[in-house]
């Protein structure tokens, strides 16, 4: 258990070359190693200790346990708001009196280990789709000017090699910033349809769950009832049935406690702060991305707050002078390359431009 979560460990690490912002990369980095922890950890817990503990007279415990597990447990809904103690031993376990359809059944908690692995390997999808497209272009293009450590014949012919491709590719980097853009839009698109989908595997109680928790810290002690048990029920009911002696069918119902589903209410509480806080900050990227698109006047002052050592009169310059995807390549330059480098290559880069385009044809 040590060894996988250490490996995971190793995307959490600090890349060199950034070629997406950090929003992007909590979605693909720590919401995916979140969810491959849970999983392992509700993994590891069903196979240490006993998930699930049923107590029933006359029959082998074992046997009991099993069959509750691997089929399923129910609760009666109109049993959580009844006074316990007095009237239910535990919330939602009562008598049906005969009313089978009364029944609430829950199958998810079996499956809950496997979801959060599905769920971690669609977090990761366009992680996955940007590296393909991206290609390791940015690496190409910064050639080890991040760190600004080489002689000054090294970096003048590597800064010439970079204004060259951009020179020599003016206005052909769209499709790149683009693609990127699409896959921000898909993390948002993954964020919400899981949020679906959860929901769906709850019952219809997931979009609620955090309000209500949240409320229950303003109730009163003496009129709190826990809003995880009806997600997650900690005590259960189960029915099992043999034959007797004679050949008849016998009825044994057991009370079953479900040690799992504490570990399981704690992992997907916090679950769903995360993706409610992560769709909020992708809403506003997506909004953020799209005044970039069609708010070019903008574009000037993002290059200069990216590094202030260059004057606002050349960013202007430079970004009247290129589109879209060449402004956004200079951008994630900035982020990569030595503060210094970056400010010589750009006053460079722009008497170039100037140059080439007041040059005649």
């Amino acid at each position: 258990m040590y060894k996988l979560l250490a490996g995971l460990g190793k995307y959490l690490k600090r890349q060199e070359i950034t070629t997406d912002s950090m929003v992007f990369r909590m979605h693909n980095h720590f919401t995916t190693v979140l969810l491959f922890t849970c999983s392992l950890l509700i993994t590891a817990t069903q196979y240490v200790g006993n998930p699930i503990s049923c107590i029933v007279q006359g029959l082998p415990t074992h046997a009991i346990n099993t069959y509750c597990w691997i089929t399923s447990t129910f609760t009666m809904p109109d049993a959580f708001n009844r006074q316990i103690g007095l009237e239910v031993a535990h919330p939602g376990v009562s008598n049906d009196f005969g009313d089978v359809h009364a029944r609430k059944y829950y199958t998810y908690y079996q499956w809950v280990c496997f979801v959060l692995f599905f769920q971690a390997t669609l977090c990761y999808v366009p992680k996955w789709l940007w590296s393909f497209w991206e290609g390791g272009l940015m690496q190409t293009l910064v050639m080890g000017m991040n760190h600004g450590m080489d002689t000054k014949e090294n970096i003048a012919k590597k800064k010439g090699a970079l204004m060259e491709y951009l020179l020599m590719h003016i206005r052909s980097h769209n499709t790149y910033v683009y693609r990127y853009f699409t896959c921000e839009i898909l993390c948002l698109i993954n964020i919400f349809g899981q949020l679906y989908l959860m929901n769906r595997f709850f019952d219809g109680e997931f979009f609620s769950y955090g309000l209500r928790v949240l409320q229950l810290s303003d109730t009163p002690q003496e009129e709190r009832i826990d809003p995880m048990v009806y997600v997650f029920p900690r005590v259960t009911k189960c029915i099992f049935h043999k034959y007797g002696a004679s050949g008849s069918i016998q009825q044994h119902d057991s009370l079953c406690i479900l040690p799992l589903n504490i570990v399981n209410e704690k992992t997907y509480i916090f679950i769903w702060f995360w993706f409610f806080i992560l769709a909020l900050m992708f809403i506003i990227v997506v909004v953020y991305r799209a005044t970039i698109i069609f708010a070019p006047k903008i574009r000037p002052r993002l290059l200069h707050l990216s590094t202030r050592l260059l004057p606002i009169e050349t960013c202007q310059s430079i970004s009247s002078k290129v589109d879209l995807g060449d402004w956004w390549i200079l951008y994630i330059l900035s982020s990569n390359m030595d503060s210094l480098l970056y400010k010589d290559f750009l006053m460079e880069f722009t008497k170039k431009m100037g140059n080439t385009i007041s040059r005649p044809v």
